[in-house]
């Protein structure tokens, strides 16, 4: 090789080793231009329940990565008509967020909604998935969930969960279809609410998760008589899933994922998927999330976008055999 021939090589990797900074200098601008303020995730549930307590716990960190805080909006309604409302009318730019659980692939068929969470949204990823617990107030007469359903057969039992159109909601009108039991719905804006009746002894079980109840739970002013997924959960590995405790036709798992407004910009999709995947992969976020009941989970918004039809279609069919009728109405 002549020195010439070497000095044009070396200015060629030079000029191509440049090329690909600008590039990636570039890329790096264009990441950084997001966020340009504070990024809000709208909640369509009251404060201290699953999705409220994964949002903020994804939040706190999520808001490292972006380099602008996270704020949570908590707009409980059913449906989520006004978390919605709130994320459609802002920018779509990705600073107003939204998040939507398994509940809303339950609402699209159960209720007339003003929006389409399907075609108005965009998903970025999932967040954690979670079972739920059937719970009773620590003076119930009910030792296990077999008493329960022997008792439900000779009078209507009060079920109560949060709002109508929620996964707890639709969970326990499937528990009422399936185990053939009379029952009446009792409807909480809160978590918190649905523990105070269970130790008034207003309802007979409630249905919620073991993050939203944890320190009723814990304490012994609940008790959990089964879990809803298909496996004992590691939080509460005592309590047998409804499966084992009587019901084998009953199973149901939910989740919460980041959607976005339609329109919002790929790349900021692109940021906020892969912060997430980020935030979800530290062990200390992992532990924290699993300590409470929830187990951490994220996706492609492809994947997301899979899981959401694929439980509409399962819940439509629910809703269509036991004749679930729109309760917000």
């Amino acid at each position: 090789m002549t020195p010439h021939s070497h000095a044009s090589g070396t200015h060629r990797r030079d000029f191509l080793t440049a090329v690909a900074a600008m590039a990636m200098g570039g890329f790096a601008h264009a990441q950084s231009s997001y966020p340009t303020q504070p990024v809000k995730i709208v909640v369509p549930f009251g404060p201290g329940g699953l999705a409220d307590i994964s949002t903020r716990l994804a939040g706190q960190k999520l808001a490292e990565r972006l380099g602008q805080q996270v704020v949570v909006d908590n707009r409980a309604g059913a449906g989520g008509v006004a978390a919605a409302s709130v994320v459609s009318s802002a920018p779509h730019d990705g600073h107003t967020l939204i998040l939507f659980s398994n509940g809303t692939s339950i609402a699209k068929t159960l209720l007339k909604l003003p929006y389409d969470p399907q075609t108005d949204f965009v998903p970025v990823s999932s967040l954690a998935y979670f079972d739920l617990n059937i719970l009773v107030g620590k003076n119930s007469r009910f030792t296990d969930l077999k008493s329960a359903l022997a008792e439900g057969a000779r009078r209507p039992l009060n079920l109560g969960t949060i709002n109508p159109g929620s996964t707890q909601h639709l969970s326990a009108e499937l528990f009422r279809s399936v185990s053939g039991i009379q029952a009446t719905m009792v409807p909480f804006k809160t978590s918190g609410e649905v523990q105070l009746a269970l130790q008034r002894g207003d309802i007979d079980l409630g249905f919620e998760s073991y993050a939203a109840l944890r320190a009723g739970i814990d304490s012994g002013d609940l008790r959990a008589l089964a879990t809803t997924g298909p496996t004992r959960t590691p939080w509460l590995p005592q309590v047998p899933t409804t499966r084992e405790a009587g019901l084998p036709d009953y199973e149901v798992t939910g989740w919460n994922a980041l959607y976005a407004p339609k329109g919002t910009p790929q790349q900021v999709i692109d940021v906020l998927a892969q912060g997430l995947r980020d935030v979800i992969a530290v062990p200390e976020m992992r532990k924290r999330m699993q300590d409470l009941g929830i187990e951490p989970r994220t996706s492609t918004p492809a994947e997301m976008a899979a899981v959401f039809e694929r439980d509409r279609r399962k819940w439509a069919q629910v809703i269509q055999q036991a004749n679930i009728k729109d309760t917000a109405r």
